[in-house]
């Protein structure tokens, strides 16, 4: 399997939304972001394996770091990472601050406050809305609106995830002011009431941030905004689903069928003008 080939598998088989969107960004575009997906997903997997694979992480860290002075190590995920790195310019930081936050999941499992869970997704996410700026050469003037796509998108995967996040033991989702004092289904349902007032909240919280996000389209090229655009109008669908019933998140992952996806992409691919 070639270098290429092994950074798109990992993409392909990650995520459908974020994959099936990216196949409409030009073919040297759709490569860069294939390299990021791979590096990002990579590290967050010894983390989110079961056990955790602690040494792993802290090896994959390693290997980076000594990729980053210029030695080869022999990992096609972190060296083309590091290429892309240098040649993008990403910020050495923002690749800090998403071992940082890939580090908590290791040693923090409830996020008490809005401040502690913004501080785990400007690591998690809002960086990579930074490194897609780049990707994309947009100016600096459009990096809170990147780092708000990221937020948004990260914030309702939080939404969505809330069993699946349990069942690791995590809850990125503050509970302060609800009055709830935990998201297990057992408690939820019985108080529904407080519960679906606390998930439309975060809903709505998720759309204020989404709009922020919005605000960045006029910086990006039409032939770059469709697959932004519709990636992130899918989880706009998602959280659509959620609202009308939040317990949903208890029974299954809600996601848009890959048909919504593209039908999506045909869409704004007219609106935008593009053939």
């Amino acid at each position: 399997m070639t270098t290429d080939s092994i950074q798109y598998e990992i993409f392909r088989k990650g995520s459908r939304t974020y994959f099936t969107s990216s196949l409409f960004f030009p073919p040297g575009m759709r490569d860069d972001v294939s390299v990021l997906y791979a590096f990002v997903r990579s590290a967050d997997d010894f983390v989110d394996a079961v056990p955790q694979d602690k040494e792993g992480f802290y090896r994959f860290r390693d290997l980076y770091h000594r990729s980053l002075k210029g030695t080869k190590v022999g990992s096609v995920v972190i060296d083309g990472f590091v290429e892309l790195m240098n040649k993008k310019k990403f910020d050495p930081e923002w690749v800090d601050a998403f071992f940082h936050s890939m580090e908590l999941d290791l040693v923090k499992s409830v996020y008490a406050t809005l401040d502690e869970t913004l501080e785990y997704i400007y690591g998690s996410a809002e960086v990579i809305g930074l490194f897609m700026s780049r990707i994309m050469h947009l100016p600096r003037e459009a990096h809170d609106a990147a780092r708000m796509q990221g937020r948004a998108m990260q914030y309702i995967n939080f939404i969505r995830d809330i069993k699946e996040d349990l069942e690791f033991g995590r809850q990125y989702l503050p509970l302060e002011g609800s009055g709830l004092e935990s998201l297990k289904y057992e408690h939820a349902i019985g108080h529904s009431r407080r519960f679906m007032e606390f998930h439309r909240k975060q809903v709505a919280l998720y759309e204020k941030w989404q709009a922020e996000a919005e605000e960045g389209y006029a910086y990006i090229p039409a032939r770059f905004l469709v697959p932004i655009k519709t990636a992130a109008e899918m989880y706009l669908w998602t959280a659509d689903r959620i609202r009308e019933n939040p317990f949903i998140v208890y029974e299954k992952k809600v996601k848009p069928p890959r048909y919504i996806i593209v039908l999506k992409i045909l869409s704004n691919m007219w609106s935008i003008g593009i053939k």
